[in-house]
């Protein structure tokens, strides 16, 4: 494939929709802005191979050879995804690429990674607003019922929504620093406020010509489904780019936070643990 590959993925509510709609407006990106299935398509040939007797053996007459033709395949599917797009950059959204990094490195090692990250805190706060005004209907992992506490407990829990994410991110530390130069964190916070100076950051990282990015003008179009999510995490993009308000939660729910990540508040947000 002769396009640039590019992986938006990272923490939930954390602007990776905002993203991509502001990637759109460059003309040398596509991007669909939408949630993309490439990533399960690919693990799912993966585990057919794996389990597929008759592949195995093929494996135990010539292992090399075998494992260079199951890669073509992984790669044809690549290829085949972003065929009908011309831009030299091409955008894929998946949350599970941030714990499948060694995957695409090992098929595209020039793929380039945007991850967003956000307050967690502010996170969990979005996640609870969202669900009190939609209080009748359940999470997809069933978390209504819970108390507020024990719903972030689950949420951060190690298999929850944001507790995966957070620990894709830890994991990234331990990739090759030649490796880790093709990540780049996109933190909310500054997104939100100085839209214009983080994506001419982005196009810069990406080898491509700035644009006039009018953060007032921007361009819509229909948004992935909500449904999916059990309408609990919103995907709506605006013509307009404003700093949401910030979510009071309770002390005891953010002071676990803070303890628990502490990690990547040092890393990301040092300024809050001094507060």
């Amino acid at each position: 494939m002769n396009k640039q590959m590019v992986c938006v993925t990272g923490l939930p509510r954390a602007g990776s929709t905002l993203l991509c709609q502001l990637l759109q407006h460059h003309p040398q990106i596509s991007c669909d802005g939408h949630s993309s299935p490439l990533l399960q398509t690919l693990k799912g040939l993966r585990q057919h191979v794996t389990d597929n007797t008759f592949m195995m053996a093929q494996m135990d007459v010539d292992y090399d050879t075998t494992y260079q033709r199951i890669k073509g395949m992984y790669q044809g599917i690549i290829d085949g995804w972003f065929s009908h797009m011309e831009a030299p950059v091409v955008v894929d959204k998946n949350r599970d690429w941030l714990t499948q990094y060694d995957l695409i490195q090992s098929l595209r090692p020039d793929t380039k990674m945007l991850v967003c990250i956000r307050n967690p805190e502010q996170i969990y706060g979005s996640i609870e607003s969202r669900h009190q005004k939609s209080v009748l209907l359940d999470f997809p992992d069933k978390l209504a019922d819970l108390s507020p506490y024990d719903r972030a407990d689950k949420l951060f829990d190690a298999k929850g929504v944001i507790g995966s994410a957070m620990s894709g991110i830890s994991a990234l530390q331990d990739f090759h620093p030649d490796e880790k130069n093709n990540i780049f964190f996109v933190i909310f916070e500054d997104l939100v406020v100085d839209p214009v100076r983080v994506m001419s950051n982005i196009f810069e990282w990406l080898s491509l010509d700035d644009i006039t990015l009018e953060p007032n003008a921007l361009i819509t179009r229909a948004h992935e489904s909500d449904s999916y999510y059990k309408f609990k995490y919103l995907h709506k993009t605006r013509s307009t780019i404003s700093p949401p308000k910030p979510h009071v939660i309770p002390t005891r729910i953010k002071q676990d936070i803070r303890h628990h990540f502490a990690w990547f508040y040092r890393n990301f947000y040092p300024s809050a643990l001094e507060g």
